[in-house]
């Protein structure tokens, strides 16, 4: 299956590229910023779906609607525009599209609405696609995490996190129940309560545990998809590797504090350190969906092993990640013996410590090399 996207806003429309992979698994997807270049796309591969914005930068998408309805009368056509007038919607529907939906839109609603465009056949494919396809397309596609909250939102407002108060981020979050929910837990801890008095407002809560601390916890629970996987077996593998990547945070920011530098992008990069795992397993769901079987336990390990580091390196491209991030999650795995890199030796570290491998002969390297004695840190591990 083919799409074609027609979208100037680089975030909109890798959001609109992640839903489509969602809702068409294994689509071949085409993003487009300009109407002149998607009508070449259109003329060179028709497509099986269009995704079209209104205001272009060099002119409008209804170009696009009209040169598609000249050769195809049946192709889905959905408009995503600012516009939300009668009669902008009236003129879009008088040339054939098949829906018309407003920005800013719920990603919940967009996925729905293509569900129903899409024949369940031609979101498919001709023939049922192997694991490996998919997990294959899905390495060449946006890859969207079925978390409560965007994942990729929640690591924009960290790239501007020294703009951030308590009251903004209130403000962007309070109609998100489960952050406020997870604020409110966090801050009314043992670790950050100060008082006999509970903490009983989101903005009260990120006042508590600072915004570093609060879009840290945002994150997550944008990667806490175990609720959201319908496969047992899949869900529980879910929750031990999101388990193992909060083991890897607060041993990373635990070492970061000991070896005086800030905890936050160390502990930013532990939680990211199971996002291709997670991956995997998300494009697992889509296969036991489409085949009605549950995958075997060896057949999950197989996958995570074969295609994790792949949905990894897609993922930190698609959201952006900044390269010494990337170099940072990259570390949780693997640093040469002539690494000299502090930050990376913590990551590395930190990741042998959450795996209980505190005595074996890597980490008490690593942790000479840090200055840190073993006896404590195993101590402190113990706590």
């Amino acid at each position: 299956m083919h799409v074609l996207i027609l979208e100037d806003d680089e975030l909109i429309g890798d959001l609109l590229e992640s839903v489509v992979a969602s809702a068409c698994s294994g689509a071949r997807i085409r993003q487009c910023t300009l109407v002149q270049t998607a009508l070449s796309a259109w003329e060179k591969q028709p497509a099986d779906l269009i995704i079209v914005d209104w205001n272009l930068p060099d002119g409008s998408g209804l170009e696009l609607v009209r040169a598609v309805r000249k050769t195809s009368a049946h192709v889905p056509v959905l408009m995503i525009s600012g516009r939300a007038d009668r009669d902008s919607i009236l003129a879009a529907a008088h040339l054939g599209i098949n829906g018309y939906m407003s920005k800013p839109f719920q990603v919940s609603a967009l996925h729905q609405r293509l569900t129903e465009l899409v024949p369940e056949s031609t979101a498919r494919g001709s023939r049922e696609s192997t694991l490996d396809e998919k997990m294959e397309a899905a390495c060449n596609s946006a890859i969207q995490l079925p978390g409560q909250i965007d994942a990729a939102a929640v690591l924009t407002l960290m790239e501007k996190r020294d703009e951030l108060d308590a009251g903004t981020l209130a403000e962007q979050w309070k109609k998100e129940p489960s952050l406020s929910a997870k604020m409110l837990d966090v801050a009314n801890s043992a670790s950050f309560r100060r008082s006999g008095t509970s903490v009983k407002t989101l903005r009260d809560a990120i006042s508590v545990i600072g915004i570093a601390m609060a879009l840290n916890q945002a994150l997550a629970l944008s990667l806490d998809i175990a609720g959201k996987l319908s496969c047992l077996r899949l869900s529980e593998r879910a929750r031990l590797e999101q388990e193992q990547a909060l083991r890897v945070a607060a041993a990373a920011r635990a070492l970061a504090i000991r070896v005086g530098d800030k905890p936050a992008t160390y502990y930013t990069a532990g939680l990211l350190s199971r996002a291709g795992e997670l991956a995997a397993l998300k494009v697992l769901q889509n296969q036991c969906d489409q085949s009605g079987e549950p995958p075997e336990f060896e057949q999950i390990d197989t996958a995570i092993a074969g295609w994790a580091e792949k949905l990894g390196n897609r993922i930190k491209v698609q959201w952006r990640l900044p390269l010494d991030l990337r170099e940072l999650i990259g570390a949780v795995y693997f640093v040469s013996r002539s690494n000299v890199s502090r930050s990376k030796l913590v990551m590395r570290t930190a990741a042998l410590l959450a795996a209980d491998q505190a005595d074996g002969p890597e980490c008490r390297t690593l942790l000479r090399r840090l200055g840190i004695e073993h006896r404590e840190e195993s101590r402190d591990g113990a706590r």
